[in-house]
């Protein structure tokens, strides 16, 4: 049984294995597909399907391979799913150069947004103490080429990069949700079913806030809530922080 320290190595070597020299000789049966090609199936799988359903022995299947074969290329679903993370994070496209500065730091947030909804099983990964490969890195490195020279010191690079992270990932979650739910009820026929139980339960007495915002949301979104808007917002009042947190140094 291997230590936590040769996982740990063993793990380090499959995200980093492009950096490695290629393998020569070696004993092992003959791998048929590539380390990046089961990835590629385990990616796939959990877009269409879901985290839930991804497997050593689904992806396996997605490749007619058997189950045990796999192992050869991954340990573990753990490890296989560091090795999702990190190449869905090395699609990201380089943020313009040229872009205005706004829109430059705006592009980090947009870019995050974008990979959790089209990867919405990245919100059941902790990305908490993720093991760094090196499509999250470059993906780092571009994110602080975008603040770097801009007045910030290195700490508040960090910072910002983390707050517009945060703040794009939750509100993904959010659309995400809107739009499974949307799959499943359309939201006027939601409130048919619900709106009129409610009002006999909530006194406009006891919530005049809420009902009166409730009634403007509810009929400029015809929904509970506004995502993309929502985030549009939020992106522009981070910005205003961030900016002022420059010309305040």
């Amino acid at each position: 049984m291997e230590s936590d320290n040769d996982q740990a190595k063993r793990l380090l070597q499959l995200l980093w294995r492009q950096a490695l020299p290629p393998r020569t000789g070696g004993r092992g049966p003959k791998q048929t597909v590539s380390v990046d090609a089961v990835v590629a199936a385990a990616v796939a799988l959990a877009d269409r399907d879901g985290y839930e359903k991804v497997s050593i022995r689904a992806v396996a299947a997605e490749l007619g391979l058997r189950p045990m074969s796999l192992y050869t290329y991954v340990p573990s679903k753990e490890a296989l799913t560091v090795l999702m993370v990190d190449a869905v994070a090395a699609e990201d496209a380089p943020i313009p150069a040229g872009l205005p500065v706004r829109e430059r730091i705006a592009e980090i947030a947009r870019q995050v947004r974008a990979e959790v909804l089209a990867h919405p099983w990245l919100l059941e990964v902790s990305p908490w103490r993720a093991v760094l490969g090196p499509g999250r890195m470059r993906r780092y490195e571009r994110q602080l080429a975008v603040l770097e020279g801009i007045g910030l010191t290195d700490l508040a690079m960090d910072r910002a990069i983390a707050v517009l992270t945060e703040f794009a990932t939750g509100n993904a979650c959010m659309a995400v949700a809107a739009a499974r739910g949307a799959a499943e009820l359309s939201d006027a026929r939601w409130w048919e079913r619900y709106g009129p139980e409610l009002t006999r339960f909530m006194s406009v007495e006891e919530f005049p806030l809420a009902a009166r915002v409730g009634a403007a949301v509810g009929e400029r979104y015809q929904a509970p809530a506004d995502p993309d808007g929502a985030f549009e917002f939020g992106v522009e009042r981070l910005l205003d922080g961030i900016l002022a947190e420059r010309d305040a140094n």
